[in-house]
């Protein structure tokens, strides 16, 4: 068989009818107080300031979209196979569980996974692929979804928020049609709430700007429609205190949410991506907190693949020097290895580099997170 087995457990607790009535009692609750994340009941960091920049209440966070890849594809499957064998989206997800509590021990307290994953080349002009946990008809394919909830458990063990990407831009075409689509939406926050997850933070779609997306509602213009029926679908289902799941969507780099998208979402999604100068990520933070409909909401960078952590400033800094949450995109450029890259698959989940290196090295010392120097 092409795959393992799923355990017969996970399969049973993911299709079971009755999972809504007696979901577990999670550890981790995410909530918000005005521009501060809060992790049960107090705001990240408690008290911490670093360089003069306050820290407390931020949610540093990494791309880390393939946790649950798999490629339907037999054509281009191959192409991810590991050196020591053919690709096994098991082992994937099994490596990038050991790696979590490394991630948190260096201040790590959120990471971005999608259900559709990325680019597994960091940027790819075409994406002839097939790596989706939704199926063409909208249902959720059972293999991917139990991948994902030993992550989401496994953050809820370890004080992690995640934020869960619906849809995205490479693969959304595969399904079939608009109410596959929205299908896809209904099932996942279903599935979310089914599981009584506190630590869940939506992304309804990544880079909704972006050439590639066939559902209009997915796109700028109706996006906050999206938004807000999770938020109303959702009410009075998740035991945190605005009693239902957080929910935004998120542009391309260097772009600006309308008003619309910032009236209706619960935190502000950035991101860095073509933004090769910090000054420009001051002023992108800047321009959002002047919309009209902005109400002191987080401002949250989840994708920037620019990096000089060794230099006096650099987006990642930028971005909290303005009071802005920041997230690292880290792929595998052209002639780097396997220990290179966070989304190039296959992946080595481990700070394997010396760019990951230079992003923990810097997260720890800003967080002041207390674990042993990054080797």
């Amino acid at each position: 068989m092409r795959h393992h087995l799923l355990p017969i457990i996970a399969i049973m607790t993911l299709l079971a009818p009755g999972a809504l009535a007696d979901p577990p009692v999670r550890k981790t609750v995410v909530a918000i107080d005005a521009q501060a994340f809060h992790i049960n009941g107090q705001p990240t960091f408690p008290g911490r300031t670093w360089n003069g920049m306050k820290i407390e209440g931020l949610l540093p966070n990494a791309r880390l979209v393939q946790g649950i890849f798999d490629d339907q594809n037999p054509e281009t499957r191959d192409q991810w196979k590991y050196a020591d064998g053919p690709w096994d989206p098991e082992r994937n997800t099994r490596e990038f569980l050991v790696a979590m509590p490394v991630w948190r021990a260096h201040g790590l307290l959120a990471f971005t996974i999608n259900l559709q994953g990325g680019s597994p080349q960091g940027y790819s002009s075409k994406q002839p692929w097939i790596n989706s946990a939704i199926a063409p008809d909208g249902a959720l394919r059972p293999e991917y979804m139990a991948r994902l909830e030993r992550i989401l458990d496994k953050a809820d063990e370890l004080g992690m928020a995640v934020i869960l990407g619906y849809f995205y831009f490479g693969q959304e075409h595969r399904l079939s049609d608009d109410a596959a689509r929205l299908k896809a939406v209904q099932d996942a926050t279903d599935w979310i709430l089914a599981r009584g997850y506190t630590n869940v933070l939506i992304e309804i779609a990544n880079e909704n700007n972006v050439n590639g997306y066939r559902w209009d509602k997915l796109k700028p213009a109706a996006a906050h429609e999206l938004i807000r029926l999770v938020q109303d679908r959702s009410k009075g289902k998740v035991k945190n205190p605005p009693g239902r799941l957080l929910v935004s969507t998120s542009l391309g780099g260097g772009a600006i949410p309308g008003a619309n998208l910032v009236e209706a979402a619960d935190f502000i999604l950035l991101h860095g991506n073509g933004v090769a100068k910090p000054e420009r990520i001051r002023d992108m933070v800047d321009k959002v907190r002047k919309i009209a409909t902005y109400r002191d909401q987080p401002i949250l960078f989840n994708e920037d693949d620019h990096f000089d952590f060794d230099k006096p400033d650099n987006n990642f800094l930028a971005a909290t020097s303005r009071y802005a949450s920041w997230g690292c995109f880290d792929y595998r450029l052209k002639g780097e290895g396997f220990d290179e890259g966070y989304q190039s698959v296959p992946t080595n989940w481990q700070i394997s580099s010396q760019r990951k290196k230079g992003f923990f090295g810097l997260l720890k010392t800003i967080t002041g997170s207390a674990t042993d120097s990054v080797k």
